[in-house]
């Protein structure tokens, strides 16, 4: 038998063109997906953002009432703690602001001693003298007087905090036909300075006259001095704190006596 001559095959060397085409194509495929996610529709987006606002704008609304449920009672306490702590001392530091500012403007009358400006636990006392405001017996204000008390007023017209002005006499009786005792001259002397504020633009429903008469004496009435020191006028510019301390004892209901 003839022996058959075997033909070689011829390697086709361009094989690889259809996987780099295949690749090409993937690759081209690959990136218009991610331009198409990487697009932005603006309309889509402005749609989305919009309410994700009105969502999140609900839930912070509603976040003072869930926060309490959700936190710990001891962090409550402790957040509402240092929020209280940090208004008592802005009101501390407006109280004390005030204070200043009279101080500045009775600087005349503190130096004399006529004057003093005191932080109580009620707010801002100014004691003044009843001699540096009237004449003795009489209830109507004399001129200095008056024009220490307008720039007194100044300073308090923008604060809206309750005022009590209080008048105080001597133990030493007074009686005529305008004022039968001193009840009546305490009263008048308070009411003038009430009435003066008034003028000068304070509110009439933070303003409160109070007549004491010689009930509440800083000094022994025994010596001229001691008389002389306790016909005065305090002007209290009460503090928020207590403001807020006194119309939640009177808004307490009264307990009820048990009946026997």
């Amino acid at each position: 038998m003839a022996r058959q001559i075997r033909h070689h095959e011829h390697e086709n060397h361009d094989r690889w063109l259809i996987s780099y085409a295949d690749f090409i194509t993937l690759l081209f495929a690959f990136f218009v997906v991610m331009y198409a996610i990487s697009s932005v529709n603006e309309n889509k987006y402005k749609i989305f953002s919009a309410s994700l606002t009105s969502a999140f704008s609900k839930q912070i609304v509603k976040s003072d009432a869930s926060d309490s449920a959700g936190r710990p009672d001891w962090l409550l306490k402790s957040l509402v703690d240092r929020r209280n702590a940090k208004l008592v001392e802005q009101r501390q530091k407006a109280m004390q602001d005030i204070a200043k500012k009279i101080n500045q403007v009775m600087d005349a009358l503190v130096k004399n001693g006529q004057v003093s400006v005191m932080e109580t636990n009620r707010g801002v006392a100014v004691e003044i003298n009843a001699s540096a405001l009237f004449k003795e017996g009489d209830a109507t204000l004399q001129g200095g007087a008056i024009n220490t008390l307008i720039a007194v007023a100044k300073v308090l017209k923008p604060v809206d905090l309750a005022i009590e002005v209080e008048g105080h006499t001597d133990d030493i009786p007074i009686s005529n036909p305008l004022f039968p005792s001193n009840w009546e001259l305490s009263s008048a002397r308070a009411s003038s300075v009430v009435r003066l504020f008034i003028g000068q633009g304070l509110m009439p429903k933070y303003l409160k006259a109070i007549g004491s008469a010689a009930n509440y004496p800083v000094m022994s009435n025994d010596t001229a001095g001691g008389r002389a020191r306790n016909r005065r006028i305090t002007v209290t510019i009460l503090s928020p704190l207590s403001e807020e301390a006194t119309l939640e004892q009177t808004t307490q209901a009264p307990k009820a006596l048990p009946i026997e």
